[in-house]
């Protein structure tokens, strides 16, 4: 499948925001830990979360979608093996790791897959394991790991890794003892996680900080738990807004997460207004104006959260591309991040890159092009590209956008984008 949009068509209307890819995925391994039931609300149907679905059915558990929630009867699983398919087409198939040394006390799957976006080493990982008590042994590309029981102990992370923080917090939750993660991510997902995991009745202080600590608890109990939307997503169609010049209402809004993003949306001439929801707990809604989003961006540098995302890069170079002047991304979070920038020149942009440095200098109009999406962001640039570009642009490799995006094609039309998925 492919995506076509006919660009010069300014963005329009009120979206709302599917639950968030990042936070489903570990939550989903969470489930696991329980032999009883979950159900997630709000929860996307995008190809990563299929895959993820598979796999649990593929071990025993019954996983069914009614609407945008997700029930999942974990208490039918009987095996501890991961099967390759699925696994090998995802990158958060690792964090079962966690959670089947923590119900089975053995786990047996093949290395995860993903975007090719750069190194992503799982060492981090398989030594927090370790220091739990774990036996893990690197058998071609299959991890076959085992442990008596996982003991709690201190896990210091070289690195405030997302996946290893994840992969920790889901082992020790049933460990023996507590646990203590010092350098631990800090990503609203991994907030999200520790509430679910408490909401089951795990025993997690520390919440939303660098420093957690997790008691261990004999068994878990069956909830029910709302998925937040996500921030990705939101970010997306905000650039896919100013892109076009456009104004759009994001209902429901995580902007408590995209402090920075929103930041670097208004240096580049975007103005927005919240309004508060009439409920308590809600996010607010967020009024876009895009029709300034012309300006460059002196310098933006991605980081770990709370900094700018790096998932949000590749489609803020695909709005930069049309500023009016030179603006200037470091990298700092992936080393082959940049692979949309050659795309974006194939449509006529000026970005040149060296090293984890990318300098874009903006042209007056992109040029409709048939491209192939590179991986999960760089094919959410193109679709930006695509929408503020002259004439057709055709992107192939769907399957990368439908990894994170429910329906992006859908949702950009609601906007007022003129594009479709073909054959």
């Amino acid at each position: 499948m492919c995506i076509e949009v006919q660009g010069g068509h300014a963005l329009h209307g009120e979206i709302c925001i599917q639950g968030s890819k990042n936070a489903a995925l570990p939550i989903i391994a969470g489930a696991l830990l329980h032999d009883g039931i979950t159900v997630l609300h709000n929860c996307p149907r995008i190809l990563d979360v299929m895959y993820m679905v598979q796999i649990l059915r593929e071990m025993g558990c019954r996983a069914e979608f009614e609407g945008s929630s997700l029930r999942i009867d974990a208490s039918g699983t009987d095996s501890y093996t991961v099967p390759f398919g699925c696994a090998s087409m995802m990158r958060c198939s690792i964090v079962l790791l966690g959670s089947l040394l923590g119900r089975f006390k053995r786990a047996v799957l093949p290395y995860p897959g993903g975007c090719t976006i750069g190194a992503r080493p799982i060492d981090l990982h398989l030594d927090a394991l370790r220091k739990m008590n774990a036996s893990i042994e690197e058998e071609g590309e299959v991890l076959n790991a085992w442990t008596a029981r996982l003991t709690g102990t201190k896990v210091n992370l070289a690195f405030p890794s997302v996946g290893a923080t994840e992969n920790a917090v889901l082992a020790a939750v049933l460990a023996r003892g507590e646990t203590e993660i010092i350098n631990a991510a800090r990503e609203p997902e991994i907030q999200q996680l520790c509430e679910f995991l408490t909401a089951k009745g795990a025993r997690i202080t520390g919440t939303g900080t660098g420093h957690l600590k997790i008691r261990g608890v004999e068994s878990l109990t069956d909830s029910e738990y709302e998925l937040m939307p996500d921030r990705i997503v939101t970010g997306t169609y905000l650039l896919a807004a100013a892109a076009t010049r456009g104004s759009i209402v994001i209902e429901k809004a995580p902007v408590d997460q995209l402090d920075s993003f929103l930041d670097i949306l208004k240096e580049a001439g975007g103005r927005y207004r919240l309004e508060e929801p009439p409920g308590k707990g809600s996010h607010p809604m967020l009024i876009f104006e895009g029709k300034d989003a012309c300006l460059p961006v002196r310098e933006v540098e991605t980081a770990v959260y709370p900094g700018f995302p790096t998932d949000l890069q590749s489609p803020l170079m695909a709005v930069l591309a049309k500023a009016e002047g030179e603006s200037v991304i470091r990298e700092n979070v992936f080393e082959n991040r940049f692979q949309s920038a050659e795309l974006l020149n194939a449509m006529g942009a000026r970005i040149s890159t060296a090293g984890r440095t990318a300098r874009i200098t903006g042209v007056k109009e992109l040029y409709g092009k048939t491209v192939s999406a590179p991986d999960l962001r760089g094919g959410a640039a193109l679709v930006i590209a695509g929408l503020c570009a002259r004439g057709s642009t055709v992107i192939s490799n769907e399957h990368f956008i439908g990894r994170g995006y429910e329906d992006i094609t859908g949702d950009l039309r609601k906007l007022g984008a003129k594009i479709w998925r073909t054959d």
